[in-house]
């Protein structure tokens, strides 16, 4: 288990290189690496303030019905959430008052980027108006889930 804190974790994010809505995490258990334009395409929200909630804590795969990921196929996805008895979560982001948050593994920048490649002209075509594609910045939902459990 890998512990930072929120700072650390909103540089790492910074360092992939890309836009707030294309920040990349990978599943725990079947280590598709997403972002919150991926959730956005599949139905999980239309915007990305109603997908930052999932992004980094439910698999993508959880809204196309993908199943198990224990041998699933590479890159579609499982329906693994951290929010269940099971913590097999990588890392945790400790909030500056100290509560300790599951969330998956963060994407290398090569990986952000790719996924952004791969996903930028279907995303562009249906959401790029209505998401936050400048700031390259952290989730807030980090940030308020730490203020709920407080």
């Amino acid at each position: 288990m890998r512990s930072i804190t929120l700072d650390q974790f909103k540089e790492e994010l910074k360092a992939q290189g890309v836009p707030r809505v294309h920040l990349a995490f990978k599943c725990p258990i079947c280590k598709t690496i997403q972002s919150m334009a991926s959730l956005m395409l599949v139905g999980a929200g239309k915007s990305d303030e109603q997908v930052e909630g999932f992004i980094g804590f439910s698999c993508v795969g959880w809204w196309t019905n993908a199943g198990p990921g224990h041998g699933a196929e590479p890159g579609k996805g499982c329906d693994w959430t951290l929010g269940g008895f099971l913590h097999l979560h990588e890392l945790e982001v400790i909030t500056p008052d100290g509560v300790r948050n599951p969330r998956f593994e963060l994407a290398s920048a090569e990986q952000a980027k790719e996924l952004m490649a791969a996903n930028g002209w279907r995303f562009s075509e249906r959401f790029e108006r209505t998401a936050n594609v400048s700031a390259a910045s952290a989730p807030s939902a980090v940030e308020s889930e730490g203020a709920r459990q407080a």
